[in-house]
């Protein structure tokens, strides 16, 4: 059985918002992933701009940065054997409207509103995926992950616990 890896999943602010999208995309991600760690948190601009930061003069940083910091986000960091390409595909493209004609199914052709606003992050690599997940869960620990946790997660039996949104090793 090949090794779980990480990702981080971000349900951006006016997907929070809409309790349909939620509900949708939290079935998806109970469902098709182990939930390893959630929380709940509001960025503030300064956050905002710290995470988004490779993306500094780009015409739409701004605009990003500000509805970023508009409200609630969801992190998640998410497991599975292949979970960056898998999240990555389940979301679409980061263009809403391409994503309407190429991939009519996708979570962003169904919740996106536009190319900012397109419902949710997904890391696009391992080593992204590792940066973003310390900025978020900075006491998030990839060695105890990758020597005490993953074979635990992979092989089971764990169940998921709807209050905390994440699996749990059943003991």
């Amino acid at each position: 059985m090949q090794k779980l890896e990480l990702t981080l999943a971000i349900i951006k602010p006016h997907a929070i918002k809409n309790p349909i999208a939620l509900s949708y995309i939290r079935n998806v991600l109970r469902n098709k992933f182990v939930v390893v760690k959630t929380k709940r948190v509001s960025l503030d601009k300064e956050s905002a701009s710290k995470f988004y930061e490779e993306h500094v003069g780009k015409f739409f940083y701004n605009r990003l940065i500000t509805f970023m910091a508009s409200g609630a986000i969801d992190l998640h960091v998410i497991a599975h054997c292949n979970a960056i390409e898998l999240w990555r595909r389940i979301l679409g493209p980061t263009s809403v409207y391409k994503g309407q004609f190429k991939e009519p199914n996708c979570l962003r052709s169904i919740f996106g509103l536009s190319d900012t606003r397109n419902v949710a992050h997904g890391s696009d690599s391992l080593e992204s995926a590792a940066r973003e997940i310390k900025f978020f869960f900075p006491d998030f620990s990839f060695y105890k992950w990758h020597n005490d946790d993953e074979e635990l997660y992979r092989k089971g039996p764990i169940i998921f616990n709807n209050y905390l949104f994440q699996h749990v090793r059943r003991l």
